[in-house]
């Protein structure tokens, strides 16, 4: 019995397709190296939650939503560069892909100190108690927190673009490692936080955003000296031409990430202002449990955007057709482990917080389809941005963004915290209809006009 276990082991990482093999060790060394993630995150918080409070918790994450706004001015470029590295890699052309990631580099920094020279000009005269619904009394050096958090995302801006680097290279779990790598240093600088110091939202923001980035500035020294020397960023390697070409590349993604930032950010807004910080904390919590679906499926997924973009380049559409049908499968289990994990969800959230949190049920149920909606779209979405085939998915996204919050509000107020998140499924599902026929379109030969744009 044992025999035939190795030897099925053995064959599920030795036969098939190369492109299939590579994508199947990143996978396998994900699964292990997200295992801790998830433990990481699980752990970190209860443990902020203990150290500042569940409000001030609430706070930290509405604030971080809304500086990742910030994000958007990157224009595209971290997606415009990861489908042009891709295609230098498969087609071998190493000089072009060290012009590529130079010119990324030159123009994320000049966008990060604009950015940062902008906002040390109007940060002064933001009321950010008023944005953040907390008392004017409380947290008196709040302008100066979020510009704390406002430095260290510029400066992670421009160092996380090794994450693209690596996942253009097929290496999606290195990314991974990082992010663990960065979880556990956090966990024990809140332990050490919580023996040695009194509670303050300024030391845990110093620690959650300060640490990571250090984490990702040791790995960008350590891969850029050894093995991506050839095509480590330098200043002589930058070319205004291929800056232009990126700065095009990444335009429509610009676009569909400012309708992603909207999905995904203003929940926390949405919720500050309609209940609370705290409630915000509790809907958190409830997302945290069912993103393990979500992780789960994103450590599978992740390393097909490059695979998919190596494979239309060199026509290989049976591929692309047997890998996109396993996916689908995937789903439907993914799907069922999300509905057992709702079933499960009352007895996870007391073991894991105890009896102080308390997270409504038809928030949970919400979660749960808004957990099976999104990866159902998301597969399509891998694929459409791996072969660059988005100018469906960018009007949609413009659609999706001015339509967004007004309904996350409405229902919000008329079923609140699960309201929120049902706003969000149900554009998934549009999103959903949507991209899998354009897909199957492109598939079959049959796609024209904005289907095959």
């Amino acid at each position: 019995m044992l025999q035939t276990i190795q030897t099925g082991f053995r064959s599920f990482f030795t036969k098939g397709h190369e492109r299939s093999l590579r994508a199947k060790r990143n996978i396998f060394q994900s699964l292990l190296i997200k295992t801790g993630g998830v433990f990481c995150s699980f752990a970190l918080i209860p443990l902020t939650i203990k150290y500042v409070g569940a409000t001030n918790y609430g706070v930290w994450l509405t604030l971080s939503s809304i500086i990742s706004w910030a994000a958007l001015f990157d224009l595209g470029l971290g997606n415009g560069l990861k489908n042009k590295l891709a295609e230098d890699i498969a087609l071998n052309n190493l000089d072009e892909g060290k012009t590529h990631i130079s010119s990324t580099y030159a123009i994320l920094t000049l966008i990060s100190v604009i950015l940062l020279t902008v906002f040390c000009f109007i940060n002064p005269y933001i009321n950010w108690h008023s944005i953040l619904n907390v008392p004017a009394n409380e947290l008196t050096n709040l302008n100066h927190l979020v510009a704390v958090i406002f430095i260290f995302f510029c400066l992670q801006f421009i160092i996380q673009l090794i994450n693209t680097v690596l996942t253009a290279n097929q290496k999606p779990a290195l990314p991974a490692l990082l992010s663990v790598l960065g979880q556990a240093f956090t966990i024990i600088s809140v332990l050490f936080l919580i023996n040695f110091t009194a509670s303050s939202l300024t030391y845990l923001v110093y620690v959650v955003t300060g640490i990571p980035l250090m984490v990702l500035l040791v790995a960008s020294i350590w891969f850029y000296k050894g093995v991506y020397k050839p095509i480590a960023p330098g200043f002589k390697a930058v070319n205004a031409k291929y800056a232009r070409q990126l700065i095009s590349a990444g335009g429509a993604f610009f676009i569909i990430q400012i309708g992603t930032l909207v999905l995904y950010e203003t929940d926390n807004i949405v919720i500050t202002q309609l209940f609370s910080p705290k409630d915000v904390t509790t809907f958190n919590i409830a997302y945290k449990l069912f993103s393990v679906v979500l992780m789960f499926f994103v450590m599978i997924i992740t390393p097909f955007w490059s695979a998919f973009t190596e494979a239309y380049v060199k026509r290989d559409y049976d591929w692309i057709k047997l890998t996109l049908n396993k996916m689908n499968k995937l789903w439907l289990g993914l799907s069922m482990c999300t509905v057992l994990l709702l079933v499960c969800s009352p007895i996870i959230y007391r073991l894991w917080l105890g009896e102080e949190m308390v997270v409504p049920f038809t928030l949970s149920l919400a979660m749960c389809g808004y957990t099976i909606a999104l990866i159902w779209q998301a597969i399509y979405v891998q694929f459409l941005n791996g072969i660059s085939k988005i100018r469906l998915q960018l009007y949609l996204s413009i659609f999706c963004a001015l339509i967004n919050i007004p309904l996350s509000i409405v229902m919000g107020r008329y079923w609140g915290l699960a309201g929120v998140t049902t706003s969000n499924t149900i554009i998934f599902l549009i999103m959903g209809v949507a991209f899998s026929l354009q897909t199957k379109r492109i598939i079959n030969g049959t796609a024209t006009g904005i289907y095959n744009m």
